[in-house]
């Protein structure tokens, strides 16, 4: 006769779920992410679905974090010219854990703290190991992602999320480019156009 109650102690007791199942079939566990269940189909889907400034944007569509990790790119290229492979994929994959853990805005992750950061930082260290890139950026690679997603945060804000340049400004500081530099194109797109965009360009830059 089987102890419905014992079972039932036995699942309250189990260690909470910590992994998410993907399109393609693999399994990710989000506090021992493995390189091997990484997929950049999965990414792409995942980050052509997730919303900047949690949906508060102009437009018919969401301006997705896939967007967002483009034209990062494109304003790192911008700033340094010179960067290779390793440098255009790190720019690219930057968000890349978000395709699972979501994107927060900035506010809320000071309120949570460290937990979040070291959930998302495994994550990116195994999806950098997935594209054979080092599991840690180098100092300056840091350095120009960071200034390259403050520059893309200050035109998606005043373009799109309702900021005045006064606010950007003093938010995310004065991008190092003009907008006419820009070669990224910023108007919400539909989600499938995103998808292929983004995956297209991982393809080229991973090509060389």
């Amino acid at each position: 006769m089987t102890d419905a109650p014992a079972k039932r102690r036995a699942r309250r007791d189990a260690p909470p779920r910590a992994w998410q199942r993907m399109l393609s079939g693999r399994r990710l566990d989000l506090l021992d992410p493995s390189p091997l269940d990484i997929e950049i189909d999965d990414i792409a889907h995942g980050l052509a679905r997730v919303a900047r400034w949690n949906g508060q944007t102009v437009g018919p569509h969401i301006f997705s974090v896939a967007q967002h990790s483009l034209l990062v790119e494109r304003i790192a290229a911008e700033l340094e010219p010179s960067i290779g492979r390793a440098e255009r994929l790190f720019m690219l994959l930057h968000d890349a854990p978000e395709y699972v853990i979501g994107d927060m805005i900035s506010p809320f992750k000071a309120v949570i703290g460290d937990a979040y950061k070291s959930v998302e930082n495994r994550i990116l260290g195994a999806i950098l190991l997935r594209f054979s890139l080092p599991p840690a950026p180098t100092p300056a690679m840091t350095k120009l992602a960071k200034q390259a997603d403050r520059g893309a945060a200050f035109f998606e804000a005043v373009t799109l999320a309702g900021f005045t340049r006064r606010e950007a400004e003093r938010i995310f500081g004065r991008p190092a480019i003009s907008p006419q530099a820009l070669t990224e194109d910023i108007t919400p797109a539909a989600i499938e156009e995103t998808q292929a965009r983004f995956l297209a360009r991982f393809h080229e830059i991973d090509r060389g």
